[in-house]
């Protein structure tokens, strides 16, 4: 009777331990720091922002409209926020990528401004200034990727037996939605001299 207990013990756990319910909450776990790690980076843009629009601001002072809705863009997108919890909704997804987005448009026309003063695209501040901002926007590209790659591993763990089976009767997760380009982003530029 105890051998079989025992057997039956071993098969137990060795059953439960490869059900993937630590492997689960693990890979959402990274899903979820890999999230913060973009919100970090977006944080760093936002702050780097009213930086180089002072710094603009001091030279093309008649482009007032760009300047103010960079300032805009810069606002919504910070007021946009999407919690851990959220990232398996689409819509709040798609609306928090639409704040980005609308902030990325306002930035290139900021740069355009600049590119009409020499003077400004000289000054060592500015240079910095958006070398920073290129760095950052590297940076957020990086984590993007980083982001969708934890989110293909989670929601393809979630799918894979026996992980599905604990989650179905376990956990419940739910499937986290990727980060998708910008419709804008979709658009070929047109460059002209």
């Amino acid at each position: 009777m105890r051998r079989i207990f025992t057997i039956l013990l071993l098969c137990l756990t060795f059953s439960v331990s490869g059900c993937g319910y630590n492997s689960l909450q693990m890979k959402e776990e990274t899903v979820n720091k890999a999230w913060a790690d973009i919100e970090a980076t977006l944080q760093r843009r936002g702050d780097l922002i009213p930086n180089l629009v002072e710094t603009v601001k001091g030279y093309a002072t008649h482009e007032r409209e760009t300047l103010e809705a960079v300032i805009k863009a810069r606002a919504e997108a910070t007021a946009v926020k999407l919690s851990p919890e959220q990232l398996s909704d689409p819509e709040a997804m798609a609306k928090f990528q639409a704040a980005q987005g609308g902030l990325n448009s306002t930035l290139s026309r900021l740069m355009v401004v600049a590119e009409q003063y020499p003077d400004l695209k000289a000054n060592q501040n500015f240079l910095d200034l958006q070398s920073q901002l290129e760095g950052t926007e590297n940076r957020i590209n990086v984590a993007r990727q980083r982001y969708n790659q934890a989110v293909e591993d989670f929601n393809a763990s979630i799918r894979r037996f026996p992980e599905n089976l604990t989650n179905k009767f376990l956990l419940h997760l739910k499937r986290k939605e990727y980060f998708k380009a910008d419709e804008a982003a979709k658009t070929v530029p047109q460059v002209k001299f």
